[in-house]
């Protein structure tokens, strides 16, 4: 792959996280300057799974690159079920269940992700 000159996409070409792209040179210059990525989890239960890991540690590469991360906790498929297909709907819940489930993910993102207004801070790598 062409070389790039922005530190997030370098780490995630590095790390196997990127494919392909129909303008690399325009999206490495938009790197450069700092670009905001946002991932949205649904709130059917109180904690994520390592699943989601991968998608947290790509906000938090960005976020250490100068970008702003922006996590949706969001209860829309927690209140209409799931949709998949699957012979089993998902229980749906109520107000304070996904509230509840909310504050306990959000702990979760506050452990790898800065929040708040204003330039975003660079994390150093750990």
């Amino acid at each position: 792959m062409t070389d790039v000159s922005s530190p997030f996409l370098r780490d995630a070409i590095a790390r196997g996280q990127f494919h392909q792209c129909t303008d690399l040179e325009g999206l490495d210059k938009a790197a450069l300057s700092g670009v905001t990525g946002y991932i949205g989890f649904d709130m059917t239960a109180p904690s994520l799974h390592v699943g989601n890991l991968t998608q947290i540690m790509f906000l938090r590469r960005l976020q250490q690159a100068g970008g702003k991360p922006i996590v949706l906790l969001g209860g829309g498929t927690t209140r209409v079920g799931d949709p998949s297909g699957k012979e089993e709907m998902r229980q749906m819940l109520n107000e304070d269940q996904i509230a509840a489930n909310m504050a306990s993910i959000r702990r979760v993102f506050e452990k790898f992700l800065s929040f708040g207004e204003g330039k975003t801070e660079r994390h150093p790598r750990r």
